[in-house]
């Protein structure tokens, strides 16, 4: 675990937090378990359709056994699937929403069965903040990144079946289905995205175009058929 020291140069108390992050403890190393873990199923963190605008963050400071080792891997995906950024070894940090503080006292919670550590804290920068918000827009670019380049992908496949001259129904639902799946990736990661990342815009450009792409194979297909049949 960190130190009192350090724990306490990374954040100071929110006292002006309102309503559930008034219950956090406040950066205090002492109050480790004495934060309440409420229930409830765990959704994205930061969804700008019904969260407030982030007011401080939420720092997650744990420690997991060594062994096994993939209770340490658990962790790390549970952050990242959050978007949560490191500041250093085991300590992830969000923005305060409500939809991240449940998320994180719900991986606490599970960290303590694990036999770990582990205290959620709330904090303001004291300096530094244009930085941690810095991690967490490259975080989310990366994220849109990785969406651009199935959106390649998704063109290719499309290129792929009308060089093959494939032109059916069944050829028309798998692409239905694949953008779909990007649809509903891309709705994750901007979830989470509470500060709007300069590649979103990109991002929602470039699935309108997956879109208008599927609509024009699309009405190739109906020809074909409506010819066929």
């Amino acid at each position: 675990m960190l130190s009192a020291s350090v724990v306490r140069s990374l954040c100071r108390t929110a006292g002006a937090h309102r309503g559930t992050r008034e219950r956090l403890s406040a950066c205090d190393v002492g109050q480790t378990d004495a934060v309440g873990d409420a229930g409830g199923a765990e959704e994205p963190a930061g969804s700008a359709r019904t969260d407030p605008e982030p007011a401080g963050w939420l720092l997650l400071v744990y420690r997991i056994p060594s062994e096994p080792t993939r209770l340490r891997a658990t962790v790390w995906r549970r952050l990242k699937s959050l978007g949560a950024v490191y500041l250093q070894n085991s300590a992830a940090a969000l923005p305060a929403t409500d939809g991240a503080e449940r998320a994180l006292r719900k991986l606490r919670r599970e960290i303590l069965e694990m036999k770990g550590s582990a205290v959620l804290l709330t904090c303001s920068a004291l300096a530094g903040e244009q930085d941690m918000v810095a991690l967490f827009q490259a975080a989310r670019d990366d994220e849109y990144d990785e969406i651009l380049d199935k959106c390649h992908d998704f063109h290719a496949g499309l290129d792929k079946e009308y060089r093959a001259s494939h032109f059916t129904y069944g050829e028309l639902e798998e692409n239905e289905v694949e953008l779909v799946k990007l649809k509903n990736w891309y709705a994750k990661v901007a979830a989470r995205d509470v500060f709007g990342a300069p590649k979103r815009a990109v991002a929602v450009e470039a699935l309108d175009a997956c879109e208008q792409a599927l609509e024009r194979y699309a009405a190739r297909v109906y020809a074909e058929q409506d010819e066929g049949g």
